[in-house]
């Protein structure tokens, strides 16, 4: 009986057929998988099924009905179940028990197509009758999960430690998750609406949660044990890359939370930019108003790049004694000595080129302060228009969030399309 169920499988999922029975291979009396069995081949050849159906429901309607669900849909004649098979086979739901091997595999059968919009919908309102998670913060990273980058924006191109600034940064990452949210819900709504056909080569069911059921069922008497919570499969779904179908189901049963996680990102693009702000320039802490960096913060930095370029330099004394003493013995060797006058002549260079050096490293310290406090003032001119021009994108970037949510709140509402 079990070697004819295992190749039944085979030719289900390789050719949409069931293979002529040995004489007697199927005849288990007690065992519910013998009716189903011949259930399943008088289905797919067209002829009435009701004797076989009632006896095999009779030792075991749950097993015999996902059966049946799942060898229908595996072999692509997932219309031709009874509506009745359907909620037998799978049961009720509930958020405090793991969903069954056997549900999630006609949930996954039921989301592309197999069983045709009547499949989809009655899943779709199994799902809906649990009570499933509240938190819209979980179904939000799942769906788009945090980027650990910064996002800067276009006004703050040159100035991008001021997005760090959670005032100023955490509107913009709002704004960015939330374009991200609408995209994500595009992507999943856009998907076409599944068909339930196998592909042409009718080689393999593209899903293995129904075939390993299937086999568990015809293998033992034991069907397939708990794969995860309800949460954790709508969740599981929801995340980039996750199969599109049931992405869309599981969007249409979190879409309270995700239109509430929606409306929060849009309230948080819409915070009140602070009037003053405190920016490092230079290693200065420099405060920021809106009509111009603070007079006394910029004072203070002046007086510290002062201080910290213009090194202590020995005293100009030692050039101008020099020079003195030079004039002094050069005046002498005209009245003793033409000797001593050369000799002037070169102490007197000597201190003349002393004050020149000091001079020079005078001059181009001065030059560095000025440059540096010449830059300074630039950066923190740039900085205050670069805010300014930050409050002007707040207002676009707050038009584009409530259109965002708008759109979001449209495609939730739309649910997934039937197939």
């Amino acid at each position: 009986m079990h070697r004819y169920a295992e190749a039944l499988l085979v030719h289900l999922t390789a050719d949409g057929g069931a293979p002529p029975p040995p004489p007697g291979a199927i005849d288990v009396p007690g065992y519910w998988l013998s009716p189903a069995v011949r259930a399943l081949a008088l289905i797919l050849s067209g002829d009435d099924a009701m004797e076989p159906l009632s006896e095999a429901a009779q030792l075991d309607g749950a097993k015999t009905a996902l059966f049946l669900c799942l060898a229908l849909a595996v072999c692509g004649h997932g219309d031709r179940i009874h509506a009745s098979w359907l909620g037998t086979a799978f049961g009720d739901l509930s958020s405090e028990r793991p969903v069954t091997a056997g549900q999630r595999a006609l949930w996954l059968a039921a989301a592309r197509g197999a069983y045709g919009p009547a499949g989809k919908i009655f899943v779709l309102r199994k799902l809906d009758a649990v009570d499933v998670l509240h938190d819209d913060d979980v179904w939000l990273k799942a769906l788009v999960p945090a980027e650990p980058g910064l996002v800067v924006p276009p006004s703050l191109a040159d100035f991008p430690e001021l997005a760090q600034i959670p005032a100023l940064g955490g509107p913009v990452q709002a704004a960015a998750r939330l374009a991200r949210l609408r995209h994500r819900c595009e992507e999943i709504t856009s998907v076409p609406p599944p068909t339930g056909a196998l592909p042409q080569t009718r080689a393999v069911w593209p899903d293995t949660e129904p075939m390993a059921v299937l086999s568990a069922l015809v293998g033992s008497p034991e069907a397939g044990g708990p794969l995860s919570s309800l949460n954790g499969h709508l969740l599981d779904d929801l995340k980039p890359g996750a199969d599109p179908y049931l992405a869309a189901l599981a969007l249409h049963v979190a879409a309270p939370a995700i239109g509430t996680a929606a409306a929060h990102l849009a309230d948080r693009t819409d915070t009140e930019q602070p009037e003053t702000l405190v920016l490092p320039i230079l290693g200065h802490s420099i405060m920021l108003r809106p009509d111009g960096p603070d007079p006394e913060a910029m004072a203070d930095a002046e007086r510290r790049i002062m201080a910290g370029y213009i090194p202590r330099r020995p005293s100009p004394m030692p050039g101008y004694l020099a020079a003195v003493g030079g004039l002094v013995v050069f005046t002498l060797g005209f009245v003793f000595s033409m000797i001593l006058a050369v000799v002037g002549v070169g102490i007197g260079a000597l201190g003349a080129w002393l004050l020149w050096r000091f001079r020079g490293r005078e001059k181009a310290d001065l030059a560095l302060v000025n440059a540096q406090v010449a830059e300074l003032h630039e950066l923190a001119t740039s900085a205050v228009w670069a805010l300014h021009e930050y409050a002007r994108e707040a207002k676009t970037r707050r038009d584009q969030a409530m259109s965002d949510v708008a759109e979001v709140g449209r495609l939730l509402k739309r649910g997934p399309r039937a197939g």
